[in-house]
């Protein structure tokens, strides 16, 4: 039998779950999700292979905080829920193409998104904590050891596609994620959405550096997106000469591709618009910047992650080739 106070609590349980879901939209995220705070069992696993088999380059992270990633409650003692969130980002601009030209990743025309996710799951979490003062929450946003995508997967917002990237059946994969950790129970979603890249391989298949070694996985040391941003030498790997297809600042090939792209839809977000109308850099401009000049350019936006020294290395590394 079921006692009065169970009922009346799963209701208060049921009604702050819509509450939130509805906040969040409110607040400017076009997905939300739900999922229980537990152990990633089978991702963990997966990542574990993948950092064994050393597809995360010189990124030491991956590694170094691989078990928080696969377990919630390392990050926040206590975790039951788990609000992930996706943000469209797309803005119906081109690059510029010409001799001299390097291409920006989409993701980084704006504003640096981790503020821009990061307020909004603030502004979502104050919320909560206004329905429920007892409330202890985590935002988590890409910097945090937590699997974003495979979040995302266990909240219904979509699945992985072959490129790596979360993929949702309205808006394609040009989509951030961020989440907060609960230590709440709260009620949860448990439709997955299925996998519908089928037997589809255009993102394979257009990977000038071969990075997307099988479905799903991608190898980080021949992707230029990390050769652009994440790695440190002072010269880019002779690998990636006459391959780069122009990019100076990440790569977004692998999802300019997806067929599940069609369904694109323009951001509402002013701060994903290009800062200052560019959606690449004249090569020269780049030799010309300063530290004190590229501080003031790069404040606030995802770029500043590559440094100084590491986009004049990109730009030298177009300018040598002519591979733009």
């Amino acid at each position: 039998m079921v006692r009065r106070t169970d009922l009346s609590d799963n209701f208060l349980v049921t009604s702050l779950s819509e509450k939130i879901k509805s906040r969040a939209l409110e607040i400017g995220f076009q997905k939300v999700g739900i999922a229980r705070a537990e152990a990633l069992v089978d991702e963990g696993t997966r990542l574990r292979s993948w950092l064994a088999a050393g597809y995360h380059g010189e990124m030491a992270w991956m590694d170094r905080w691989a078990e928080k990633r696969v377990d919630p409650s390392l990050i926040l003692p206590d975790a039951k829920s788990v609000v992930v969130g996706a943000l469209n980002y797309f803005t119906p601009h081109e690059h510029r193409s010409g001799v001299d030209i390097g291409k920006i990743s989409r993701y980084a025309w704006g504003d640096d998104y981790h503020e821009v996710v990061k307020e909004k799951l603030y502004a979502l979490l104050e919320f909560i904590r206004r329905e429920s003062p007892e409330v202890n929450g985590k935002v988590c946003v890409d910097t945090a050891p937590v699997m974003d995508k495979a979040w995302a997967v266990r909240a219904g917002l979509g699945w992985i596609g072959k490129h790596s990237n979360l993929i949702t059946t309205d808006h394609g994969s040009w989509v951030f994620i961020g989440e907060i950790l609960l230590d709440i129970e709260l009620e949860y979603d448990g439709d997955v959405v299925a996998d519908h890249c089928g037997t589809c391989s255009a993102c394979i298949d257009a990977c000038p550096t071969s990075a997307i070694v099988e479905p799903y996985v991608v190898d980080s040391r021949r992707c230029i997106s990390y050769a652009t941003i994440e790695l440190r030498d002072e010269t880019l790997p002779a690998d990636f000469d006459n391959k780069m297809e122009g990019w100076i600042y990440g790569c977004d090939i692998c999802q300019d591709v997806c067929p599940w792209n069609r369904f694109e839809k323009a951001t509402d977000e002013r701060r994903f618009q290009p800062r200052e109308g560019e959606t690449s850099l004249g090569l020269d401009g780049v030799f010309e910047f300063t530290p004190e000049t590229y501080a003031v350019r790069f404040r606030k936006s995802a770029m500043k992650r590559t440094k100084l020294s590491g986009l004049k290395r990109n730009a030298a590394a177009l300018k040598s080739t002519g591979d733009n």
